[in-house]
């Protein structure tokens, strides 16, 4: 059973919660549902073991919780002798019954249902007299490891957040990254690391997510190593604010067999989880332009008292958009190089790259990353990417532990045109990227080349074939009356490329006589005083000489000129479309003339046929 017939079936329950639940309210009953029948099913094996362990255990006076640990195939366990199957031969007692069976669990199973408040769900249904129909339709779904994998089962979760955030009205993108874009970032981080994924290399290394959601981003990272190297552990580490989105990414975490307190609730940027932790890969997808007012005072805070001894020191981004803190927050998790180094993969929208000015946080921040040659290589994805919104998105690939040949530079990817539609669409979700794509992609920044984009077009305009040609190959021939448009696919690009001055620019104040007014007192006097209207700024390449720029592009336009050099700042953007635009020449005149006398004389034609 695939998931998506797998979320239809438990979507069936919406059908019994119509009219005694609002719609928005749907999630609420069954994501605690579906988690609990998961737990079910997982433990089934070894309940008979955990009982009689516990029998055992208690007889002999003691406390049976780590004999219970040991005996049951997993890190968790339920003492209960119940289960959702023998729920149903009581339907009297259904509510005292089903709540002692949650109480069974083990205390860290236990917080996962206090974090959905499914106390009150279950005494809400009880009183519509709907606890019993719910309970039998989520008994008789199988969702047995043997059956529905980790894998597809976290894509059913996924499924069901977006629907019951599309009926909420919620942000569903704020839950859950696609899949095919989470597969492309954990292959950019992990691939220049050749002992972490050599068979038989018994590394043992950590990744952390700090807006972790349901997990997927830590799920992915996991399934990729354990299949390149058995050997090899990874251990996961996250934090999540949405309590619902926490408790399916811990119950994931559990059934994983991995360390469940590593997975800390709460706001990652007012509450950092793991204040005193470094890691080795990190990935993360914050929400886009969402602003972080609520916090606006802890992170001042730290940001004013601490400087770089906190997570903030090089900048603060504009309160509308929060998203260049968790990049910061990322950056300062980076396991110090002496020790390894890091490398982690985050996704950005296009503000990032070129909001703020000179001397703003955001030009800062990308000051900070750059001069300290952090950023490795960014990578433009396709519109209509995400479920939430169709803008541009772009994964930044951040490292200190850059190989040789990549240090000083900075590799822009673009990979806006890598990608095919959807048979259906998913909220705003309308394109997909196939395994091709993602092979290409990282291929592409693996081999650390500029390469170019040869489209093969036929005599009809219509798309033959596309070939990634590399930066001295030349480009297919195209077909008798086709042609062939090749655009820059990945560039390569010094870190200082991307760095200029801005100069202020300032013209002399002027009296009704034309005469140019001087200053009167202290430093200022004898000296032309500015002209506030005439102030114009200037911004010089960083490897540029300012004052040669100034004589070359300033003077001859205005003699008067000079440079406040007290005003001057350095500042940092990655124009990133500017470096892939590619001019097309517009169409002749003459033959846009020639097609509208043509559509003019058909359209003519036609009107005579209607007058006769």
């Amino acid at each position: 059973m695939n998931q998506s017939s797998l979320s239809a079936l438990i979507w069936a329950v919406a059908d019994l919660l119509r009219g005694d639940f609002k719609q928005s309210e749907y999630g609420r009953v069954i994501l605690p549902f579906t988690v609990l029948r998961r737990l079910d099913c997982v433990l089934e094996a070894s309940k008979p073991k955990v009982l009689a362990e516990k029998k055992k255990r208690e007889a002999a006076g003691l406390d049976p919780d780590p004999f219970l640990r040991r005996v049951s195939d997993v890190k968790f366990y339920n003492t209960s002798e119940l289960d959702l199957p023998r729920l149903m031969g009581d339907q009297d007692h259904i509510e005292s019954n089903l709540t002692s069976y949650v109480q069974g669990f083990s205390p860290e199973v236990r917080e996962i249902f206090e974090r959905f408040d499914f106390a009150t769900q279950v005494n809400r249904l009880a009183k519509a007299d709907l606890l019993y129909l719910v309970t039998e339709k989520f008994a008789n779904v199988d969702l047995h490891p043997d059956r529905v994998d980790n894998v597809q089962m976290g894509l059913v979760f996924e499924e069901l957040i977006r629907k019951f955030a599309e009926l909420s009205n919620e942000t569903a993108g704020e839950h859950f990254t696609p899949r095919e874009v989470i597969r492309l970032m954990v292959n950019l981080i992990f691939i220049e690391d050749d002992e972490v994924l050599t068979p038989g290399n018994n590394v043992v290394r950590t990744i952390y997510d700090p807006t972790a959601g349901t997990g997927g981003m830590l799920s992915v990272a996991a399934e990729f190593l354990r299949d390149h190297n058995p050997d090899a552990r990874l251990s996961l580490f996250g934090q999540e604010l949405n309590d619902e989105s926490y408790a399916i990414c811990k119950a994931d975490m559990l059934i994983r067999g991995q360390e469940v307190t590593n997975l800390v609730p709460g706001n990652t940027l007012s509450d950092d989880g793991h204040a005193a932790r470094k890691f080795d890969y990190m990935l993360s997808n914050p929400p886009f332009g969402v602003e972080w007012k609520k916090v606006e005072k802890a992170i001042r805070k730290e940001h004013e008292e601490k400087g770089f001894d906190g997570r903030f020191g090089p900048g603060l981004p504009r309160v509308s958009d929060g998203s260049m803190l968790f990049l910061l927050h990322l950056v300062s998790k980076m396991r110090p190089a002496v020790d390894g180094g890091s490398r982690f993969g985050i996704v950005l929208n296009g503000s990032p790259l070129f909001t703020g000015g000179a001397g703003s946080g955001e030009s800062e921040i990308r000051r900070y990353l750059l001069e300290n040659d952090l950023v490795e290589a960014i990578v433009a994805l396709p519109t209509d990417m995400f479920y939430n919104t169709g803008i541009a998105t772009y994964v930044w690939v951040v490292s200190n532990k850059k190989p040789a040949e990549r240090k000083g530079f900075v590799q822009l990817i673009d990979a806006g045109s890598f990608w095919q539609k959807m048979r259906k669409s998913l909220g705003s979700k309308r394109k997909e990227m196939s395994d091709e794509h993602i092979d290409a992609i990282t291929k592409l920044f693996g081999e650390f080349q500029e390469a170019e984009l040869a489209t093969v077009f036929d005599a009809d305009g219509k798309e033959v074939t596309r070939a990634i040609i590399a930066a001295a190959e030349f480009a297919p021939e195209p077909p008798p009356g086709g042609k062939v448009k090749v655009a820059p696919l990945a560039r390569i690009f010094r870190n200082e490329e991307f760095g200029y001055t801005t100069i202020t620019v300032e013209r002399p104040l002027r009296d009704e006589q034309g005469n140019v007014v001087l200053g009167q007192k202290g430093r200022q006097k004898g000296q032309p005083q500015p002209d506030s209207s005439l102030r114009d700024t200037e911004n010089v390449p960083l490897g540029e000489d300012i004052q040669a720029y100034f004589e070359r592009e300033v003077l001859p336009h205005a003699p008067d000129a000079w440079i406040d050099e007290a005003k001057s700042k350095v500042g940092y953007e990655i124009p990133f479309n500017r470096h892939f635009y590619v001019f097309e020449p517009p169409r002749p005149l003459h033959a846009i003339d020639e097609e509208l006398k043509a559509v003019s004389a058909r359209i003519m034609a036609m009107l005579g046929e209607l007058a006769e």
